[in-house]
């Protein structure tokens, strides 16, 4: 809402308004489904005080964008901490939270790649290939930690599982499929480890002499 005349405004509270319309408004919408009047009227600030603050609607793209990707990026990696020390713990809680993300009310895959993928070039496309690459640090480090041969590899597996099942969980019902795409990552994390001759081959090798 527009504030009245003479009552003074806090910079930052004012951009942090703006993210957040931009945020609701931009994933319903889509990057060209609003201009930046029409963003402007939602958060009920002036064109002015848009352009003050980010230069332009790209420039606003891209500080919702990286803003979106700072609080999923936490969020998976404080997700993954919580879980305990094992590398296998790790990996489900991740995929835990993203099967809880999926059954969201108006759950429209991820925010970040859909905007690359309406705008292939420019600031939508220079966000999702960083958010990619903070998902692949947090997945090496649980790969590397389960002794996979190659942490970078599965990884990069595990990725494409991850944004597959936004898709499918999109586009062709949630039902299962944040269970479904669990069990797939964790069977390629043990496979791995195993390759690998990691901890989780260890607790195996351990098992197979015992019987």
């Amino acid at each position: 809402m527009p504030v009245d005349k003479g009552v003074t405004l806090d910079p930052a509270r004012t951009r942090e308004q703006i993210l957040q319309v931009a945020t609701e408004v931009l994933y319903e919408q889509g990057l060209d489904g609003v201009g930046v009047a029409g963003l402007c009227a939602r958060a009920g600030v002036s064109k002015e005080t848009l352009y003050r603050h980010f230069g332009s609607k790209e420039g606003l793209v891209r500080a919702t964008l990286e803003a979106r990707s700072d609080r999923v990026t936490r969020w998976l990696r404080e997700a993954a901490a919580a879980a305990g020390p094992e590398p296998a713990d790790q990996l489900g809680a991740v995929f835990d939270a993203l099967a809880g993300w999926y059954a969201e009310p108006g759950f429209r895959g991820c925010a970040i790649v859909n905007a690359a993928v309406q705008h292939h070039e420019g600031a939508a496309r220079e966000v999702a290939a960083r958010h990619m690459d903070r998902h692949l640090e947090l997945l090496s480090g649980i790969a590397a930690r389960a002794g996979a041969a190659e942490p970078g590899v599965l990884a990069r597996q595990i990725l494409v599982l991850m944004e597959g099942a936004a898709v499918v969980a999109d586009l062709h019902g949630v039902d299962g499929t944040g269970r479904q795409v669990r069990e797939a990552a964790l069977a390629l994390l043990r496979a791995s480890a195993a390759g690998g001759r990691g901890p989780e081959a260890g607790s195996a090798r351990k098992t197979a002499t015992a019987r």
